[in-house]
């Protein structure tokens, strides 16, 4: 297994880790503001998720829901403010819808636990698996973005293929399976 595959496998176990890699790359002024932003919303993931499964009481992982719901409403106004080649990516689109689902379970999670619901396991649930989904979706739009955009050379062509970041999360994920 390659050095990197390996970094990256025992590096990202967490929304935080996410956020921690998002911070790392390099790239345009665009692509740095929706790293900064995706970090800031993989961040308020991991804090309530880590609030939920420590088993705090549910006022204050309501409140993380809250403040997770708000940051994924100005996420997602940031991303309309994102230049025409952002919005011309298939994967923009999909990123967008999968990040309209997310919200709609942060909303129903944030609802089970208001009405202290015999549901709400099944909304977090629900929550945790399309948070990993939606973060998933908003890698694989900034590597093609990043691919797409980045400068050609004749070294780049000469070197053997890297990994995108995409692909090292989907064998990550792949190896977790496994």
């Amino acid at each position: 297994m390659p050095a990197s595959l390996s970094s990256l496998q025992q590096t990202l176990q967490s929304f935080g880790d996410i956020s921690r890699f998002l911070r790392e790359g390099v790239a345009d002024e665009d692509s740095r503001q929706l790293r900064d932003s995706l970090g800031a919303l993989s961040m308020h993931i991991d804090e309530a998720t880590r609030l939920r499964r420590s088993g705090a009481d549910a006022s204050a992982i309501t409140a993380r829901v809250v403040e997770l719901a708000q940051c994924a409403r100005e996420h997602q106004l940031f991303l309309t403010g994102l230049g025409s080649a952002w919005h011309t990516l298939y994967e923009f689109g999909a990123y967008q819808r999968a990040l309209r689902e997310l919200r709609d379970a942060i909303a129903a999670w944030q609802q089970a636990l208001e009405r202290h619901s015999a549901r709400e396991g099944t909304c977090f649930r629900q929550f945790d698996l399309l948070a990993w989904r939606t973060l998933g979706e908003a890698l694989l739009l900034i590597d093609m973005y990043e691919h797409d955009s980045g400068p050609q050379s004749d070294l780049s062509e000469a070197l053997p293929p890297r990994l995108s970041a995409w692909q090292r999360v989907q064998a990550w994920l792949r190896h977790l399976r496994g």
